[in-house]
């Protein structure tokens, strides 16, 4: 027997959590699907930055120019799955394209404008979901060891002052008052006051659930496996009996988004980015804000009783088994700042859905406005989840956004 449903959203990360309250808010039916615990993968391993700053796109020219160096150093910040070349090369060169000056502009643009939005959308959602409690305004901290890093940044840095990004920039006596644990740098720190952080994403996780089916949201743990769109809703199915039919459908399965797209007629180049985290019992916190250390790509967040070590950019497919190498370059990374910190308390791996240029898919199926994207947010899912959601509260109203916010992210760009 068919169960029926107003709105289906696939996927229980931040973004579909998100989404889910926000409709369920506004009065309607709401069905979250996902095999797992929601709020387990991406969601719950990240950073817990929430970086209104992150402008610049992943591809750009200064990544491009070093891009063969970082590939072929399997400890840089930014590496390759080797045995993943030939399925990645298409991703690449549309990456490759999407580096280039004309291009990283236009992203920068576009994401700017999306990440206006995210930081009151988030304290929206925080109190909606009685979880301003776990929000932190203490700012975020990109650091420079060397004298001629933070030279290196000053693209980086007028772009965003191009788009009013607060940044201000600090010398190695001021990055010291800051954070008196860290050992001296020479080459000074950038400073990002208005940045927020979350002191527990799996709590957060659980609040967003909790309000959500508090408005009446409903959780179905299944995987949908095949979609089928017409005129008057979509179907959905999958392993264990899983039959639905939604009057709309919201895809916000992260890395999992391609092939249901594909299948609402979409071909999007959507590619994963393996992240990791390392956790350290910190009774007494090392730091009051995230760090960046810039040349290692990775930040070190302070969470509730510990310090959470995120980062780096991994290329590689879902099916590969985790990497102890990248794991050993955030052990061998954060020890230089911190080197009498014990073992690791947890490790960690999860996927990153990303594009080549940096740009989520938010709004509707060129092919079937029933079908409603809103993944493929890379490193900013966290960041950027609040805001997709209203968004797409606002598409499935009737409200504006109009199709001039939503054209940087529509899925026919591709």
């Amino acid at each position: 027997m068919t169960r029926t449903v107003e709105i289906a959203v696939i996927g229980a990360g931040v973004v579909g959590l998100a989404t889910a309250l926000r409709l369920a808010s506004d009065g309607r039916e709401v069905l979250l699907i996902d095999p797992n615990e929601p709020g387990s993968g991406a969601s719950f391993g990240n950073a817990g930055t929430l970086a209104e700053y992150a402008c610049m796109p992943v591809g750009n020219p200064a990544v491009l120019r070093a891009l063969p160096k970082l590939l072929l150093d399997a400890d840089s910040p930014f590496s390759l799955r080797w045995t993943a070349l030939l399925h990645l090369a298409p991703w690449l060169l549309r990456f490759v394209r999407q580096s280039l000056p004309a291009a990283t502009h236009a992203n920068a643009v576009a994401m700017a404008g999306l990440l206006a939005d995210s930081l009151p959308a988030w304290e929206e959602m925080a109190v909606e979901a009685d979880a301003a409690d776990l929000l932190r305004r203490n700012g975020c901290l990109y650091l420079y060891r060397r004298p001629g890093d933070l030279a290196g940044g000053a693209s980086s840095r007028a772009l965003r002052a191009e788009f009013g990004v607060d940044q201000a920039v600090l010398n190695p006596s001021e990055v010291a008052a800051l954070e008196p644990n860290l050992p001296a740098v020479q080459g000074g720190g950038l400073f990002f006051p208005q940045s927020m952080n979350l002191t527990d994403p799996q709590t957060m996780m659980a609040r967003l659930l909790k309000a959500a089916t508090g408005r009446g949201a409903a959780l179905l743990r299944g995987e949908v496996t095949e979609l089928r769109a017409d005129a008057g809703g979509v179907d959905l199915s999958g392993p264990g009996g899983l039959n639905l039919r939604a009057h709309k459908v919201v895809i916000a399965a992260g890395a999992f988004s391609r092939p249901l797209a594909a299948q609402a007629g979409d071909r999007i180049p959507l590619e994963t980015e393996r992240g990791y985290h390392l956790e350290f019992a910190t009774p007494t916190p090392a730091l009051t804000r995230p760090v960046c250390p810039v040349d290692l790509g990775f930040y070190m967040t302070p969470m509730a009783g510990r310090l959470r070590v995120a980062g780096t950019v991994e290329l590689g497919r879902l099916a590969s088994a985790p990497n102890p190498r990248r794991l050993a370059l955030l052990d061998r990374g954060v020890r230089q700042f911190f080197p009498t910190l014990g073992q690791p308390s947890s490790k960690w791996l999860g996927f990153r859905p990303s594009l080549p240029d940096s740009r989520p898919v938010i709004g509707p199926s060129p092919g079937n406005a029933n079908v409603i994207y809103a993944f493929g947010h890379g490193h900013l899912g966290l960041t950027l989840s609040a805001v997709t959601a209203r968004l797409v509260g606002d598409l499935i109203a009737g409200r504006r956004p109009n199709s001039e916010r939503l054209a940087p992210f529509a899925a026919g760009r591709f």
